[in-house]
C-alpha cells in the first residue's frame, strides 16, 4: 500500500457521488433508489479510497464489501438508536435503519464492479 493521488480516481468519486446525490432527491421508485444507490455506494467508498492509495484492487474491495455487510448487519441491530440518532434523518439515511438481503446483493454487485477497475 503506498500513499498517492490519482486524479483519474477523483473524478469518478466526483461523479458517482453526483449521482448518489441526484439519486436521493430525485428517485423515489423501487428499484434505482434502493438497489442502484446501494451498488453505487460500494463503488463510492472503493474510488474515494483508490484516490489516495494505491493498493491491491481485489483486497480493498473486498474489505469494503465486508465493511458493507458488517453496517448492514448492524443495521439489523438497530444500531443508530444506539447512538440517539433514529429522528435524525440525514444519519438515518447514511447509516440506514432496516436490513435487508437485496442490500446485501446490491453490495455483491458493487464489489464485482470495483474489481473491474486497474490502475
Amino acid at each position: 500500500m503506498k500513499l498517492t493521488f490519482n486524479s483519474k480516481f477523483l473524478f469518478i468519486f466526483l461523479a458517482i457521488f453526483l449521482t448518489e446525490i441526484l439519486i436521493a432527491k430525485y428517485f423515489h421508485d423501487a428499484f434505482i433508489r434502493p438497489f442502484g444507490g446501494d451498488v453505487l455506494v460500494v463503488i463510492l467508498i472503493y474510488v474515494f479510497f483508490r484516490i489516495f492509495l494505491k493498493t491491491d484492487n481485489k483486497k480493498l474491495a473486498l474489505g469494503i464489501l465486508i465493511f458493507a455487510f458488517v453496517i448492514e448487519f448492524l443495521q439489523k441491530a438497530n444500531y443508530v438508536s444506539w447512538f440517539g440518532w433514529e429522528n435524525n434523518k440525514l444519519m438515518s439515511t447514511i447509516l440506514g435503519t432496516s436490513f435487508s438481503v437485496y442490500d446485501l446483493l446490491a453490495y455483491f454487485v458493487g464489489y464485482l464492479i470495483c474489481l473491474c477497475f486497474k490502475d
